[in-house]
């Protein structure tokens, strides 16, 4: 009776709780986003063109960083009530798809020490908004917030498809074998994710990639010499990919940045909301987005990719009611040790394109469509309708022929032509602060 006093519930923000019901529960959230934290680095990796030493370095950096980026949040710096790091309230972050399609452009021109450059930048912002965030907060509605999400779930889908297909570039791109191996992960995935229950539905993109690469095995799709060659332990690499400033990346990673952090609130408040009955506080949310902020600054040198919350944990914690930031804790020790073994890391970077593409485009489907419910938690009228469809269909439009960009100055292409984000985000703002509001002119009637 006396040891089960030691322990704090499960559902107590905080305390210690017993180990033995406090781990599975860890190890859910662990596996709920370590395919999500890992694979933006793996399409960076593709897009800049490095080699297999330097992809296991940048997949390492994205755990190890995920895992202290997490810990801030959970357990903050600073006084209760004052200035401090970090929100204190049960969330996981992890390295962000929402910043993929800028970032594939920016490796593709300038190189990842570009894109560290930028999110040293993007981070500023973010601690900017941390401490304007009450006056900045009303130029991002769910109807902005959840165009520029659906326009990120869009402009992924072309490199879900270019996955599926084998990866672009490599000598077997678009073959039968690769379309065969893509196809039965994503039916792995999508039958997991409507048939199964429990541990299955919840892992149902882990389990799809174990199944796929099990079965790309059969195809020769995967070779274990880089695992050999990996090292033991290892700690990340301060510097190693350098950092480089270039102005027109600055800006476009810096605006998303913003977005982000203005983003963020909504996963903080579905966490307060869903496993603490209540609102976050303004101090909560202060301290949140400039403990965001800091940890990406301090991620770009030690080599990580921009990061952000995990919406994916935030249901977790609102449909089970765990609450218990030890327990959390928990996740980011685990996600932390697989960052510093790099022979785990170089087993990620073994897995075929074809696989990862299978898996993803769920994924990518999914924020699309995350996206969507947020536009729709406002009424759609002509008005709403419009900035929606103007803001999407700009921003895709023109990412897509980007060469219509050619006669203007090269940063005009690389912000506004190479990712729809920028677009979309400064196009609905736009409009939204400019165009009146209706007062039932186009409303149908019923």
């Amino acid at each position: 009776m006396n040891s089960e006093k030691q322990h704090a519930s499960l559902f107590d923000l905080d305390g210690v709780p017993k180990m033995s019901q406090a781990i599975p529960l860890a190890l859910q959230h662990v596996v709920a986003m370590i395919v999500g934290c890992v694979t933006p680095a793996i399409i960076i990796s593709g897009a800049a063109g490095i080699d297999t030493a330097d992809r296991v370095i940048l997949i390492q950096a994205s755990l190890v960083v995920s895992a202290l980026a997490t810990l801030l949040q959970l357990f903050p710096l600073g006084k209760k009530g004052g200035l401090r790091l970090g929100a204190g309230l049960p969330v996981i972050l992890g390295v962000s798809f929402a910043y993929v399609p800028s970032m594939q452009a920016i490796a593709e021109q300038y190189g990842i020490a570009t894109i560290l450059g930028s999110q040293i930048a993007g981070g500023i912002c973010a601690v900017i908004v941390g401490i304007m965030i009450k006056k900045i907060r009303k130029f991002f509605p769910p109807l902005i917030a959840g165009t520029v999400v659906f326009t990120i779930g869009l402009s992924l889908y072309p490199t879900a498809i270019n996955y599926m297909a084998g990866g672009t570039g490599q000598p077997t791109y678009g073959s039968w074998q690769n379309w065969t191996v893509a196809i039965f992960t994503l039916i792995v995935v999508t039958v997991l994710n409507h048939f199964a229950k429990g541990f299955l539905k919840l892992a149902s993109i882990l389990v799809g990639m174990i199944a796929g690469y099990i079965f790309s095995m059969f195809f020769g799709m995967v070779s274990f010499t880089n695992v050999g060659e990996a090292g033991m332990f290892q700690l990340p690499h301060i510097m190693h990919f350098g950092i480089n400033f270039e102005i027109s990346a600055c800006v476009a990673i810096g605006l998303l940045f913003v977005i982000n952090s203005v983003q963020a609130i909504g996963d903080f408040s579905a966490t307060t909301a869903g496993g603490l009955d209540r609102e976050p506080t303004t101090d909560e949310l202060q301290g949140a987005i400039l403990g965001y902020g800091i940890t990406n600054v301090i991620g770009a040198f030690l080599g990580c990719l921009p990061t952000a919350t995990y919406s994916q944990n935030v249901g977790i914690v609102a449909t089970t009611k765990v609450v218990n930031r030890v327990t959390l804790g928990i996740s980011a020790l685990v996600i932390l040790v697989a960052g510093l073994f790099p022979k785990f890391s170089a087993l990620l970077t073994t897995i075929p394109y074809a696989v990862l593409g299978g898996a993803t485009v769920s994924v990518f489907a999914s924020i699309a469509m995350t996206g969507m419910k947020l536009v729709m938690t406002e009424e759609m009228n002509y008005r709403n309708t419009s900035i929606v469809g103007l803001a999407a269909a700009l921003g895709m439009g023109v990412s897509q022929a980007s060469a219509s960009l050619s006669s203007f100055p090269a940063w005009v292409t690389t912000i506004f032509g190479k990712s729809p984000v920028v677009i979309a985000t400064l196009v609905a703002i736009l409009l939204n602060v400019t165009l009146p509001r209706e007062k039932n002119l186009y409303k149908t009637n019923k």
